[in-house]
């Protein structure tokens, strides 16, 4: 499906694949990115706040979607990739803190959304090379684990 998404005086072309797949492949100008949409336990129906768009009819989204954490090889072995550029607001895990994957390690704010950012995999968190305020690049390296 394809949007055309508002945010400010920003208008965006939004692409999203499947949304009943995990994780969500969307394509936003051009840049592939995977959404795990926080799902509760009493409903799996999804809400959004209604969008600008003017290609296709409103779709179901997530309220607060989180890329996922996998960007890349090194991201799910060793270490957390920021999956978008942006500022980290918050960070849910200390220095050697075990981990489940799927756990919320950091929340990065990128556009006005809040993103949660989870590990790839089980492990024990080793560096944590952000704090919170901190700008963050695409695949910049976020914390890595310590086994």
């Amino acid at each position: 499906m394809k949007l055309q998404v508002k945010i400010d005086d920003q208008t965006l072309e939004v692409e999203i694949e499947d949304l009943s797949s995990r994780p969500i492949v969307v394509n936003v100008q051009g840049e592939m990115i995977e959404v795990w949409p926080e799902e509760t336990a009493a409903s799996t129906a999804v809400s959004a706040p209604a969008v600008a768009q003017t290609q296709a009819p409103a779709a179901p989204a997530p309220t607060r979607v989180s890329p996922s954490p996998v960007a890349g090889a090194a991201n799910s072995a060793s270490a957390a990739l920021a999956p978008l550029p942006g500022t980290i607001v918050g960070i849910t895990v200390r220095e050697g803190q075990s981990v489940k994957r799927g756990e919320e390690l950091l929340t990065l704010e990128a556009m006005k959304m809040k993103n949660s950012i989870r590990a790839g995999r089980d492990g024990k968190v080793g560096t944590i090379h952000v704090k919170v305020g901190d700008q963050v690049r695409h695949n910049q390296i976020l914390l890595e684990y310590a086994d």
